[in-house]
């Protein structure tokens, strides 16, 4: 929705100032994560298991989407003293509410709950998160929130055309920590969509669980957040109300499913293995904008993955649902392949693209990554085979697949996963947050996926005719094919593509 404003209020877009948001005076107290987290089942178990791996800590990814909720709900379920949650995006859809209930019912058997959540693509059904408020164990912040509080998108609109500077700037962090002892970190927001549910539209993403030392250092990101001066509690944007919370009736279908406690237990049994490894955790300041204008310090995770990018030898992988590499990114390519190193890119095609705007501005770089010796995928809104999708065969042949993983792979030894794209707005306009995990079995891993996903079949790869036009090249039902028109759901979505991506806007995509 963000991007869609920012084209509804394209002329007018320096207009407002900077400010804090509303209910910015209203008190809050400061919190911090659980201090004792060997004191609780999870923290117990890894505490002993990190002390035979010094310095290093434990991680599994989660490249299912189904997976990925049950995870979630798994460890919520599991959790005795703390629930921290930090989401860009918490529908109020059907796994959305499921996990919503099992929060109310941790909270119910005591634990302390603290729901942060951005305010940017909130909807009418999403509201379910404001009454957990009722709750006297559960907290929920909102991060630079609007101070209308409807649903109109003509008055969120309106509202943002008048302070854009601020309302621009939004948290982009996906993270869950529980006990302070275990947490799941990646690119997936809580809905149907990011779970491969939903039968119109999935989304392609991974998420990594995390055990041992790396799990105070993520907690210690979600505390700078809670207590910044941009999270306000909801209490200050939203009237009181009497009304009490009730449990959401549970679905029998996924209850079962979540039950059977899998994937969980199967980590916490040693059935499914954990890789112990060292990590460096990378995210952004809550001020970010100050730290990057000089104004004051903090962190910039976008420097520190630049960083690893520069050290690459000889190949880097990159998947990407928005690829607006901008200048500074386009010299990083530049760099690399001046060095001679491989390059290898999935991101989302026209007919996958489920942000046309986003899609409008990276149609700009195709020629000159090509022109690099970029080798260049887009995925498929249909893929043949789902080797790789993160789901079953028989959803993928319903509804748009589209890509939302954000992964880089360095040299096939070192990885990068979190909620950062290859695009303006991840570099300079939202929050970030992210892992680099030194890794050579878990870069196989995504490697191995990134191979699979970028099968003919699977996605487009595009070549560049002597004309220095595109070609489209896949592949269906074993016959090789090139498209030298964009692939494209309907001949308006293309015609729609290329009058967006006229717009001078590519810094804030």
């Amino acid at each position: 929705m963000i991007r869609l404003m920012l084209f509804a209020c394209l002329l007018n877009i320096l207009a407002g100032c900077a400010s804090l948001p509303p209910g910015a005076d209203y008190p809050k107290a400061k919190s911090t994560a659980f201090a004792y987290p060997e004191k609780t089942r999870l923290g117990s178990q890894f505490e002993a298991a990190a002390q035979a791996h010094p310095g290093n800590s434990a991680f599994r990814i989660i490249p299912d989407g189904m997976d990925g909720f049950s995870m979630r709900m798994q460890m919520i379920n599991a959790a005795e003293k703390t629930l921290d949650l930090q989401y860009f995006i918490f529908r109020g859809d059907h796994t959305g509410r499921l996990l919503t209930d099992a929060v109310l019912r941790a909270a119910a058997r005591g634990v302390r709950v603290r729901i942060l959540i951005d305010d940017g693509e909130t909807r009418e059904d999403d509201d379910q998160i404001i009454r957990l408020k009722a709750h006297p164990d559960i907290e929920v912040r909102i991060f630079n929130p609007f101070a209308y509080r409807g649903h109109s998108m003509f008055m969120r609109a309106g509202e943002f055309l008048f302070n854009a500077r601020r309302l621009d700037y939004r948290m982009h962090n996906k993270l869950l920590v529980v006990d302070n002892a275990v947490a799941l970190i990646g690119g997936r927001n809580i809905g149907n969509q990011y779970f491969q549910i939903d039968p119109s539209s999935q989304f392609a993403d991974d998420d990594v669980f995390a055990a041992g030392p790396i799990v105070r250092k993520l907690s210690g990101s979600f505390d700078e957040f809670w207590n910044c001066d941009l999270s306000i509690p909801i209490e200050a944007l939203t009237p009181p109300s009497n009304e009490q919370q009730t449990e959401l009736v549970d679905d029998p279908d996924y209850m079962k499913l979540v039950s059977a406690d899998e994937p969980l237990a199967g980590i916490l049994s040693g059935r499914l293995p954990l890789t112990w490894a060292h990590a460096t955790l990378v995210y952004d300041s809550p001020y970010k904008k100050k730290v990057e204008s000089g104004k004051m310090a903090g962190n910039l995770m976008n420097r520190s993955v630049v960083d690893a990018a520069l050290e690459v030898k000889d190949e880097l992988l990159i998947i990407t649902p928005y690829l607006v590499p901008g200048r500074e990114g386009m010299d990083l390519i530049s760099d690399l392949r001046d060095r001679k190193v491989r390059i290898r890119i999935l991101t989302s095609s026209l007919d996958s693209s489920n942000v046309l705007l986003a899609q409008a501005g990276y149609m700009h770089y195709r020629i000159p990554l090509l022109e690099e010796g970029v080798e260049l995928y887009e995925i498929r809104s249909k893929p043949e085979n789902s080797r790789g999708s993160g789901e079953t065969k028989a959803l993928l042949r319903h509804g748009n697949y589209a890509l939302h993983a954000k992964l880089f792979v360095f040299d096939r030894k070192r990885v990068f996963i979190g909620s950062m794209n290859f695009d303006q707005r991840s570099m300079h306009l939202n929050t970030e947050i992210g892992l680099i995990i030194d890794s050579p079995l878990i870069a196989k891993q995504i490697s191995s996926r990134f191979d699979a996903m970028t099968q003919p079949g699977n996605a487009y790869k595009l070549l560049l005719s002597p004309q220095k036009r595109i070609v489209w090249l896949t592949q269906e039902k074993g016959k090789e094919i090139e498209y030298h028109a964009e692939p494209a759901r309907n001949d308006w979505q293309r015609i729609e593509a290329d009058a967006l991506s006229l717009l001078p806007i590519d810094d804030e995509l």
